[in-house]
């Protein structure tokens, strides 16, 4: 993100690990679903230097599991809360996003357990869709500086947004990847 002018992103809509230790979930199939030697992502948790980045270069900001990081964030009263409406997941039954700026605290209710999983917290891409719709406009440009399978890139894709994503691991950027050049996208 260094090299990122300031102030030159519309949006960064992201989901940050936050140290849930994701790679030992089991999804509540009571196995490991994940390939835990590709995991790094889940070992990685942003410091205020790294929030400090994203404020810089962006004009708003989503990021999910914000709630983990209030010590770095200013407060808000603009939160968005996904109902995954699945009281049955190994994770919380609902997750938070803190805003920077646009609408007060919405509830997004979304089932997802029929979705197809290619990364332990990949978000629905009907909530990332609905983000992405609400807080830009098209021909703008968002980044996600925690890529994952690329649902935030498919939502950009889909919405006519410039998109520039990053992501550690090299597993995720090929899932992403392939998922941005499929005719029909998960």
């Amino acid at each position: 993100m260094k090299q990122i002018p300031d102030k030159s992103i519309d949006l960064v809509l992201t989901d940050p690990p936050y140290g849930i230790g994701a790679d030992k979930m089991t999804m509540g199939s009571g196995r490991h679903q994940w390939d835990k030697s590709v995991e790094e992502w889940d070992n990685f948790i942003p410091d205020k230097k790294f929030f400090d980045e994203i404020m810089r270069v962006s004009k708003n900001q989503i990021i999910w599991g914000g709630n983990y990081f209030t010590e770095y964030l200013e407060p808000s009263v603009h939160w968005l809360i996904w109902d995954k409406l699945n009281p049955n997941m190994s994770f919380s039954e609902c997750e938070m996003a803190w805003v920077k700026e646009g609408k007060r605290t919405r509830i997004f209710k979304e089932y997802s357990a029929n979705q197809i999983k290619l990364h332990p917290t990949q978000k629905p891409e009907k909530l990332m869709k609905w983000c992405v719709a609400n807080y830009s406009l098209e021909g703008q440009t968002i980044l996600d500086p925690f890529l994952g399978s690329g649902t935030t890139a498919v939502a950009c894709k889909q919405l006519k947004r410039n998109f520039i994503g990053i992501e550690i691991s090299q597993k995720y950027c090929d899932i992403a990847n392939q998922r941005l050049r499929q005719d029909i996208l998960l």
